[in-house]
């Protein structure tokens, strides 16, 4: 059986990753009848909800079929056509970035309402870090730029938005450098300037100009972009 170990942070991504190794593996093969979430949840350790969502997306992707009254089965997915896995892909990316906008812009707001000229100090270090990285090191630059944006969450002075950005942090690092990798990302460096200065003025509007001009940019890519002929 597949060994699993669950790290801390967003629980339903692990699994749905740990399920679909075992579909990729050939442990399920297709056709074949999944154990049921009661089963899975004990094996595993976790809830019985987690279970059921990490399955939706696996459905959702194809990968696995709701048979009412009968149980879950593996399938073959739809189409082989990296076209359909490119937009299944970026619609995954874009669900995160979604979220990350609105985390974002209002721990920017709050930032510049809050933040004091000493406080801002950190946060030029990381960005001055973000931008010495070079994107062709995937890793390096994402861990960088989370940095920075984690910098300027906790200057918002908010435990909630904090922690959430914390829970959120590793499926946005998984996101990202997959993004850095495979996808045409548009330069946002000005943005990231543009936010600083914003909070060093303590301007609330342009903060969140500033986020939305990072993170806009990239979503409308993602959005625009079809799959290749």
């Amino acid at each position: 059986m597949t060994e699993h170990a669950l790290h801390s942070g967003p629980l339903v991504p692990q699994l749905e990753a740990l399920l679909a190794q075992r579909i990729r593996t050939g442990e399920w093969a297709v056709g074949e009848r999944i154990p049921s979430e009661t089963e899975l949840a004990t094996e595993i350790g976790v809830g019985r909800s987690s279970v059921r969502e990490a399955v939706r997306l696996l459905v959702r992707d194809g990968l696995l079929d709701v048979r009412r009254g009968i149980g879950t089965f593996v399938v073959e997915p739809p189409i082989n056509d990296p076209g359909l896995e490119q937009l299944l892909r970026r619609s995954r990316i874009l669900e995160v970035l979604e979220v990350r906008r609105a985390l974002e812009a209002e721990a920017a707001r709050l930032a510049a309402e809050r933040a004091h000229p000493e406080d801002l100090a950190k946060v030029r270090r990381q960005l001055a870090e973000r931008h010495a990285r070079q994107p062709l090191d995937a890793e390096a630059f994402v861990e960088a730029d989370l940095d920075f944006h984690q910098a300027v969450v906790e200057l918002a002075g908010n435990s909630v938005l904090s922690a959430l950005f914390a829970s959120v942090r590793p499926v946005l690092h998984e996101v990202l450098v997959e993004m850095v990798r495979n996808e045409p990302i548009p330069d946002t460096a000005c943005a990231h300037d543009a936010l600083v200065h914003a909070l060093g003025e303590g301007d609330p509007t342009a903060a969140v100009a500033a986020t939305e001009a990072n993170l806009d940019p990239v979503m409308a890519t993602l959005r625009e972009e079809g799959p290749r002929p």
